[in-house]
């Protein structure tokens, strides 16, 4: 969702150094991102001040002589580094109340997410016309190929997320029918907290099995991917694979798949986008009413047409 906002300031600074400060589980998706030069890794504990480490992390950053800092989360701890290290402008939306951490402060307009991000970058000149960049992320063909082969993968497949951490409102329940309706062999990817979200599913199971980098290798290489809304969906978008996103709780509108080659499924129902974690009303239709038949066929338009041997109940 940030990478349009890294390549409008890139087309507009091409001389400039960009590093990115992230913690490590974020930083192998950083180092895929073209206008990235350096990739700082800070790990804060969730929640916690770590004033110490704070002042730590700012005095390297003073030490690199930063003109510029865009802080992108709303947190005011995020905020803090850039400003204990003196960075000249400190950028961003005001969030909790960052008054003085910021010294020059947005206000949020409830645009979608990439846009959210991308108007930062027009705080160093005049706004910029739409569209937004595309949103890409390196892959080597090479290098993928050599991580399925570790993983015992041969030939084509495709990949299922069947993951999403922010909560079930969001895990589309029916990827255990999905699986052997499909030719290719199908490989699921997500984390350890995944688990349960892939048990029962007749499938290669890789969550919690790969790093970051595996995870993003093995989508690059797959025929297609279909991926809740979660990370995996957005990384899969940016290497133009073809995507079948299913959404429930939450809005396409506001963090939409941004490629030509993803297909969304959303019940847009009364009830939504309530961008709980759970139902709160105890059906989950907007993830129910989304059929295995619905995905097959999102996926036969993606091939330009009907995908060989999908197998029949």
């Amino acid at each position: 969702m940030a990478q349009p906002f890294l390549a409008r300031l890139r087309a507009r600074h091409p001389e400039a150094r960009i590093d990115a400060l992230g913690p490590p589980w974020v930083a192998p998706v950083l180092r895929r991102m073209p206008e990235v030069d350096e990739v700082i890794e800070a790990d804060f504990r969730h929640g916690a001040l770590e004033l110490g480490r704070r002042f730590r992390l700012a005095r390297a950053l003073r030490a690199r002589g930063y003109d510029c800092a865009f802080v992108l989360p709303n947190s005011w701890k995020s905020a803090l580094a850039p400003f204990l290290a003196a960075i000249p402008e400190r950028i961003g939306y005001t969030g909790e109340a960052r008054y003085g951490l910021l010294n020059r402060r947005h206000r949020a307009r409830g645009a979608p997410m990439a846009e959210h991000y991308a108007a930062l970058a027009d705080s160093l000149g005049e706004p910029a016309a739409a569209p937004l960049p595309k949103t890409v992320l390196r892959a080597d063909p090479a290098r993928a190929s050599a991580t399925a082969a570790r993983f015992g993968i041969r030939g084509d497949y495709g990949v299922l997320c069947p993951g999403a951490e922010y909560g079930p409102a969001k895990r589309w329940p029916y990827f255990a029918e999905l699986a052997p309706r499909l030719a290719l062999p199908a490989v699921l990817i997500g984390s350890a907290k995944d688990a349960d979200a892939c048990a029962g599913i007749a499938a290669l199971d890789l969550c919690g099995k790969t790093t970051l980098d595996e995870a993003i290798d093995l989508i690059a290489g797959a025929r297609f991917v279909v991926a809740n809304d979660s990370g995996l969906m957005h990384v899969a978008a940016a290497l133009d694979r073809p995507l079948v996103a299913i959404f429930g709780s939450s809005s396409p509108v506001h963090t939409p798949p941004r490629s030509a080659r993803a297909r969304v499924l959303w019940r847009s129902l009364e009830c939504s986008p309530c961008f709980a974690r759970v139902c709160p009303l105890g059906h989950l239709r907007c993830l129910r009413e989304i059929t295995v038949e619905q995905v097959l066929e999102a996926l036969r338009v993606l091939e330009g047409g009907p995908l060989p041997d999908f197998r029949q109940q």
